[in-house]
């Protein structure tokens, strides 16, 4: 990968979280494998399902203005997941491309924290406060639009999870240790979610012992963690073994 590359990233992820833009850091993570991805192209896909959200909410929008932020996030939810059929890709499930927003939105098939991101950012158009949950092994959506968060999980469907439900979910993928509290649902920084985005991508890759594509991986983290020297030894490491195979 360019040091042109590595630099494009750095730009968009380096400064304040309100000030980072989740759908162009996440178009990035992937774009080595489109060349140069055009991503002012996929921000307008993003544009464009944003619009039919909008008159989705208008059209299913609640005469109580106390409940319309909450019904406007199942509208939301509905449209996504029902009538466009985005749908998390039970059948092929480390398929490097369901961590990659372009091909998320072309093939409308992701994982938890993609479609989870998806979502987040047509919200974000369109008015809904919803936030990436990184909840144990399985990320989720938070909607702050009445006495309690919503909690929905873009991967089923959109599916609304009340406390039984994460309380299942918890046990499932969390140490047999941890607790399920309000800190478990918190909003997670858009740092933390692109951490996690490449995180997952580099386990895939160290599997299918790809060195290329790991170094990809490490150098992006070492962009969000720049004082990590873990990271720094790590990438110097496979460099090496790189060019030993070379």
């Amino acid at each position: 990968m360019s040091l042109a590359a590595v630099q494009r990233f750095a730009e968009v992820v380096q400064r304040d979280d309100d000030d980072i833009e989740l759908d162009v850091a996440a178009l990035l993570i992937g774009a080595w494998e489109h060349g140069n991805l055009d991503v002012a192209r996929y921000r307008a896909k993003l544009d464009d399902i944003a619009a039919q959200a909008a008159a989705a909410i208008d059209a299913s929008a609640s005469s109580d203005t106390a409940d319309r932020p909450c019904a406007a996030a199942r509208a939301l939810a509905r449209m996504l997941f029902g009538e466009l059929g985005f749908r998390g890709n039970v059948a092929d499930y480390y398929n490097p491309r369901n961590s990659f927003l372009a091909d998320v939105l072309d093939r409308r098939l992701g994982i938890p924290i993609t479609l989870s991101v998806l979502y987040v950012e047509i919200a974000r158009r369109v008015g809904v406060a919803a936030h990436g949950v990184g909840f144990p092994g399985h990320f989720l959506v938070r909607v702050d639009c009445g006495p309690t968060p919503l909690i929905l999980d873009p991967f089923a469907g959109g599916a609304e999870l009340d406390r039984a439900g994460l309380k299942l979910l918890h046990a499932r993928f969390a140490r047999p240790d941890a607790r399920l509290d309000d800190s478990t649902l918190a909003p997670s920084p858009k740092q933390q979610i692109l951490a996690r985005m490449l995180h997952n991508l580099g386990g895939i890759y160290g599997r299918a012992g790809d060195l290329r594509r790991s170094i990809e991986i490490l150098e992006h983290l070492a962009v969000l963690d720049p004082s990590n020297q873990d990271l720094a030894r790590e990438i110097q490491r496979l460099r090496g073994q790189s060019r030993h195979l070379n």
